[in-house]
């Protein structure tokens, strides 16, 4: 019988201007969370790039032949892992994304996640930001199989979006993952208040990836990565500064979770139902 247990490790990368530099420090983290017994690794939204509009441009690459991706494919083979590449800006044509890569044990590209949901907002007094400005939306829905559970990927923005979430766990996910950099405004009421929502109303494992905090930075992130149970419980978090954090996932919870608050038979589908239109 296949094990129901495996070991995430979540990695709050500190990013700089030298992309080189950047992919470097993550591959380097990749290999100790191997080395700690992880055999699922994730990476922070925009970890090769300083997160800005203005950077992405110049920062993008082309999936999969790029030098951030071939980084990636070596990782994940050299260190027999499935890796959640975070997200990176991907050129595409005259179009740029905010895409996250998956890579299987074998160095395969396995998914792309092109971020749904852009990051437009005005907060009086706290934080202006449009991606649209530079970025295209992607048009779908991204889930990849590992040896022990199927896993969906969204992107920071994407975690707003309950129905994303609960198409992903109609899909038959049992975790997912957001690489993300919330803001200093947003990042404090926010953050942590969304995972738990996420992994409580689907009765999945959420865990989030942001880039450590810079106070120096353009854009200066909220940082506290985490993994969140289907109870809504924080397995495992940090703070604000470079570190990697572990969580063991025991599957074996949520056939109790769902047995004792059945919500995926009590829906009433005849009065209300959240569909898949993406093609």
């Amino acid at each position: 019988m296949a094990s129901k247990r495996f070991r995430m490790a979540v990695i709050q990368l500190a990013v700089g201007a030298n992309k080189t530099e950047n992919i470097k420090r993550a591959v380097n983290f990749v290999k100790v969370a191997k080395e700690n017994g992880s055999t699922v690794v994730a990476l922070p939204e925009c970890f090769n790039s300083p997160y800005g509009t203005k950077y992405f441009p110049e920062y993008a690459e082309t999936i999969s032949s790029g030098e951030t991706c071939q980084a990636l494919s070596k990782a994940a083979k050299e260190n027999g892992i499935y890796l959640i590449g975070g997200s990176i800006p991907e050129k595409d044509g005259d179009k740029i994304y905010n895409t996250c890569t998956v890579w299987n044990p074998d160095g395969i590209l396995i998914g792309a996640h092109r971020k749904v949901h852009l990051f437009d907002i005005d907060i009086p007094g706290g934080v202006k930001f449009k991606e649209s400005e530079i970025l295209s939306p992607g048009d779908k829905f991204t889930t990849f199989n590992t040896d022990v559970c199927k896993i969906g990927i969204g992107i920071c923005y994407d975690i707003r979006f309950q129905e994303m979430a609960c198409i992903y766990k109609n899909q038959g996910c049992d975790v997912l993952v957001y690489p993300g950099a919330f803001n200093m405004t947003t990042g404090p009421l926010h953050w942590e208040l969304l995972q738990r929502s996420r992994a409580v109303d689907n009765q999945v494992f959420v865990a989030t990836v942001a880039p450590a905090q810079d106070k120096t930075a353009d854009y200066v992130s909220w940082g506290h990565s985490a993994v969140v149970d289907p109870w809504g419980k924080l397995i495992s978090k940090t703070e604000f500064a470079e570190d990697v954090i572990y969580a063991d996932i025991d599957l074996k919870v949520l056939g109790d979770i769902r047995r004792q608050i059945p919500i995926s038979n009590q829906r009433r589908t005849d009065l209300y139902e959240t569909v898949n239109k993406s093609s």
